[in-house]
């Protein structure tokens, strides 16, 4: 049977994407600069003799499986490769040689668990109708995120998905298993820089001044009241200001502008724009009505993620008969958010967690720290269980 034939491949060549996966590791590139990350993916798919495109986004990459029948349907699968500003801490023979700069969100894992995925559906493509799409998308971590400019330059086109897949590694949960959200997963995420501006002077002689710090305590607590009484309880908000410094102040000197930097995060798109002006002419009319001024910028970023429930429960069905209900667990929201969420706006999508974590092996430090691992026996079920499932997608559905 397939299924057993693509376990088997997966298998057999576990300890080629254990190897991809330590080799991408030692050599991580920050968001946009990952010129030699996209160079070996088009590398690696040249070496199998997979068609594909180098260059889409800078640095992506996007292949094609053809079976047979190829016009019949396109399912396409993503992986995204750009690391992070990490040194990285852990004492492991393939630890990142580039100071600074570490794979802590598991991207090495998901481009070497892609790849390994392509030569799997590379060797099964007489056994499957239709066409399989891989993206293998830069830029993750950084606004406007690389899915989306991706979108922008065509990577969806000719031939055009009609659904998406993508997977994610997730330490809490246990090597073996994955587990899913049926719709609305992810957060939107915007990016807030707030400028306060007063008059300094003495801190003894806060009379002859306009404190801007102060100006700011208002602010700050105010624009709280927005998620605490404005925002759908059913939908959840989060808004966090995670930095604060002023321009030439101390102990005894008012400064003249305080900088605030923060998040807002929603599952709602109509209301999170009402909340991005909710929350400016708040700033701005606390500040006026101080004396003060006020600037109030949002970057908006990643809209909310939503897992198509039709899809995803499909997925679920045959993740179950890949893996046993066991291992197939029901994820919570989370305010996190993901640049995946691009291609859920624009078509069925579904993107599922991948279990890297072992206490057992004390694999269990979360994602974006410096000592960030994955139980790497989770990458024999990753390039099996995505194929299996872009197979499932392109023919029982």
């Amino acid at each position: 049977m397939l299924k057993e034939k693509i376990q088997s491949l997966a298998k057999a060549y576990h300890e080629e994407v254990v190897s991809m996966r330590r080799h991408l590791h030692q050599y991580p590139e920050l968001s946009f600069e990952e010129v030699e990350t996209g160079k070996y993916i088009a590398d690696r798919l040249a070496d199998l003799g997979i068609e594909h495109e180098h260059g889409i986004a800078d640095n992506g990459v996007v292949g094609l499986i053809k079976g047979n029948n190829p016009d019949k349907k396109v399912v396409a699968l993503r992986a995204d490769f750009d690391a992070l500003p990490i040194t990285e801490a852990n004492d492991v023979p393939y630890k990142s040689k580039r100071e600074g700069i570490m794979h802590a969100c598991g991207h090495d894992v998901h481009t070497a668990s892609l790849l390994g995925t392509a030569k799997i559906l590379h060797e099964v493509k007489n056994d499957f109708e239709g066409t399989i799409k891989l993206l293998f998308q830069p830029a993750e971590e950084r606004l406007p995120g690389g899915a989306s400019i991706m979108i922008k330059e065509g990577a969806l086109e000719n031939p055009k998905p009609a659904s998406i897949i993508g997977q994610h590694v997730h330490p809490p949960l246990e090597a073996g298993k994955i587990g899913l959200c049926a719709g609305m997963y992810m957060a939107s995420a915007d990016e807030i820089h707030v400028s306060v501006t007063g008059q300094g002077g003495h801190g003894a002689l806060p009379q002859d001044c306009i404190d801007p710090i102060v100006i700011t305590a208002q602010i700050i607590t105010a624009l709280q009241s927005i998620v605490s009484r404005h925002a759908n309880p059913a939908m959840p908000s989060v808004l966090t200001l995670g930095k604060i410094n002023s321009t030439g102040g101390a102990t005894n000197i008012i400064p003249n502008e305080v900088k605030l930097q923060g998040t807002f995060r929603t599952f709602d798109e109509t209301w999170r724009f009402e909340a991005h002006r909710r929350m400016k002419k708040m700033a701005e009319g606390i500040a006026e009505s101080m004396g003060g001024a006020c600037e109030f910028r949002i970057d908006v970023g990643y809209p909310a993620l939503l897992n198509n429930p039709e899809l995803s429960f499909f997925i679920k069905e045959k993740a179950v008969e890949f893996l046993g209900t066991e291992n197939v667990v029901d994820l919570p929201i989370r305010t996190s958010a993901e640049d995946f969420a691009y291609y859920s706006q624009v078509m069925p999508a579904c993107f599922y967690r991948l279990g890297t974590g072992n206490v057992a092996k004390g694999i269990t430090s979360p994602v974006h720290t410096t000592t960030f691992d994955v139980d790497e026996d989770a990458m024999e079920l990753s390039t099996g269980l995505m194929a299996w499932l872009a197979i499932s997608e392109l023919e029982m559905r």
